[in-house]
């Protein structure tokens, strides 16, 4: 599966911050706590997956390259 875009859904977002553990490159808190993509090409495909399979509250939706929801399925 190839990436195509990274959204966090800030309504859902709590701070917890794994995202920001697992790709730092890609994710970072704003002002706010909430999670924002800094980077969507800073880690790999894998981590980035990782990185969203992390949240505690799924509040990062992973669509490949054709703009299909991969996670969290639907």
């Amino acid at each position: 599966m190839k990436i195509g875009k990274i959204v966090v859904d800030r309504d859902v977002c709590i701070g917890a911050a794994p995202c920001v553990t697992i790709a730092p490159n890609v994710f970072q808190l704003d002002e706010k706590n909430i999670a924002v993509v800094v980077d969507p090409k800073g880690s790999s495909d894998e981590q980035i997956l990782l990185a969203a399979q992390a949240c505690p509250v799924q509040a990062i939706l992973i669509f490949d390259e054709d703009g299909k929801q991969v996670y969290p399925e639907v």
